[in-house]
Protein backbone atom coordinates (compact mmCIF):
# COMPACT_ATOMS: atom_id res chain seq x y z
CA UNK A 1 0.00 0.00 0.00
CA UNK A 2 1.24 3.62 -0.79
CA UNK A 3 -0.57 6.63 1.10
CA UNK A 4 -0.16 10.48 -0.05
CA UNK A 5 -2.29 12.41 2.09
CA UNK A 6 -4.39 15.66 0.96
CA UNK A 7 -1.98 17.68 2.75
CA UNK A 8 1.12 16.60 1.53
CA UNK A 9 0.46 16.89 -1.82
CA UNK A 10 2.65 18.79 -3.56
CA UNK A 11 1.47 21.14 -7.24
CA UNK A 12 2.38 20.67 -10.40
CA UNK A 13 2.62 22.86 -13.70
CA UNK A 14 1.62 21.64 -17.36
CA UNK A 15 1.95 24.32 -20.37
CA UNK A 16 -1.84 25.40 -21.56
CA UNK A 17 -3.07 25.36 -17.93
CA UNK A 18 -4.30 28.93 -16.43
CA UNK A 19 -5.14 29.55 -13.05
CA UNK A 20 -5.26 26.03 -12.01
CA UNK A 21 -3.77 24.33 -9.10
CA UNK A 22 -2.60 21.11 -9.66
CA UNK A 23 -1.54 18.12 -7.29
CA UNK A 24 -1.09 14.66 -8.29
CA UNK A 25 -2.05 12.27 -5.89
CA UNK A 26 -0.59 8.75 -6.94
CA UNK A 27 1.67 8.01 -9.90
CA UNK A 28 4.72 9.57 -11.49
CA UNK A 29 6.49 11.65 -8.32
CA UNK A 30 3.82 11.27 -6.29
CA UNK A 31 4.72 7.15 -5.42
CA UNK A 32 4.45 4.21 -7.76
CA UNK A 33 2.45 3.20 -10.42
CA UNK A 34 2.23 0.67 -12.94
CA UNK A 35 -0.37 1.62 -15.78
CA UNK A 36 -1.96 5.26 -14.46
CA UNK A 37 -1.84 8.00 -12.62
CA UNK A 38 -4.18 10.15 -10.95
CA UNK A 39 -4.42 13.82 -10.22
CA UNK A 40 -7.04 16.65 -8.52
CA UNK A 41 -6.96 20.02 -9.92
CA UNK A 42 -9.45 23.11 -8.27
CA UNK A 43 -9.85 25.47 -11.50
CA UNK A 44 -10.21 29.22 -10.39
CA UNK A 45 -13.21 31.12 -12.53
CA UNK A 46 -12.33 32.18 -15.51
CA UNK A 47 -9.31 29.23 -15.69
CA UNK A 48 -9.13 26.16 -17.56
CA UNK A 49 -6.88 24.21 -19.60
CA UNK A 50 -6.49 25.49 -24.10
CA UNK A 51 -7.17 23.31 -26.82
CA UNK A 52 -5.09 20.45 -26.83
CA UNK A 53 -4.72 16.60 -27.07
CA UNK A 54 -2.56 13.75 -25.89
CA UNK A 55 -1.90 10.15 -27.08
CA UNK A 56 -3.27 9.26 -23.62
CA UNK A 57 -6.84 8.57 -23.21
CA UNK A 58 -8.00 10.89 -19.72
CA UNK A 59 -10.88 10.53 -17.33
CA UNK A 60 -12.54 14.21 -15.60
CA UNK A 61 -14.51 13.87 -12.70
CA UNK A 62 -16.41 16.89 -11.26
CA UNK A 63 -16.39 16.81 -7.39
CA UNK A 64 -17.23 20.40 -6.73
CA UNK A 65 -18.50 23.10 -8.98
CA UNK A 66 -18.93 23.06 -12.35
CA UNK A 67 -17.16 22.97 -15.35
CA UNK A 68 -16.87 23.09 -19.38
CA UNK A 69 -15.59 20.65 -21.43
CA UNK A 70 -15.39 22.03 -25.05
CA UNK A 71 -14.52 18.61 -27.80
CA UNK A 72 -14.41 19.11 -31.51
CA UNK A 73 -18.02 16.78 -31.01
CA UNK A 74 -19.40 19.90 -28.92
CA UNK A 75 -19.50 21.32 -25.38
CA UNK A 76 -20.55 19.65 -22.20
CA UNK A 77 -21.54 21.01 -18.99
CA UNK A 78 -20.46 18.66 -15.91
CA UNK A 79 -21.40 19.52 -12.29
CA UNK A 80 -20.62 17.35 -9.15
CA UNK A 81 -20.14 13.55 -10.02
CA UNK A 82 -20.58 13.60 -13.24
CA UNK A 83 -17.76 12.22 -15.76
CA UNK A 84 -16.37 12.28 -19.09
CA UNK A 85 -14.01 10.37 -21.31
CA UNK A 86 -11.61 11.80 -23.30
CA UNK A 87 -10.24 9.43 -26.06
CA UNK A 88 -6.24 9.61 -27.39
CA UNK A 89 -5.96 12.35 -29.71
CA UNK A 90 -8.57 13.84 -28.33
CA UNK A 91 -8.64 17.47 -28.92
CA UNK A 92 -10.18 19.21 -25.43
CA UNK A 93 -10.41 22.66 -23.70
CA UNK A 94 -11.51 22.69 -20.25
CA UNK A 95 -13.09 26.30 -18.39
CA UNK A 96 -14.77 27.36 -15.53
CA UNK A 97 -17.04 29.86 -16.56
CA UNK A 98 -18.34 30.65 -13.10
CA UNK A 99 -17.55 32.10 -10.42
CA UNK A 100 -16.79 29.54 -7.78
CA UNK A 101 -13.67 27.43 -7.88
CA UNK A 102 -14.20 23.80 -9.61
CA UNK A 103 -12.76 21.02 -8.58
CA UNK A 104 -11.81 17.98 -10.64
CA UNK A 105 -10.05 14.45 -10.37
CA UNK A 106 -8.36 13.35 -13.43
CA UNK A 107 -7.22 9.62 -14.07
CA UNK A 108 -4.87 9.09 -17.06
CA UNK A 109 -2.30 6.03 -17.94
CA UNK A 110 1.37 6.62 -17.98
CA UNK A 111 2.65 7.34 -21.42
CA UNK A 112 3.62 4.10 -23.52
CA UNK A 113 7.69 3.40 -22.89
Amino acid sequence: MHVNRFADLRPYQSPGHRDMRMLRMQGREAGPSDVMWLGVSQILPGGGIDPSASPEEKFYVVLEGSLVIETPDGTVELGPWDSCRIAPDETRSLKNVTNRTVTVLLAMPLPKK
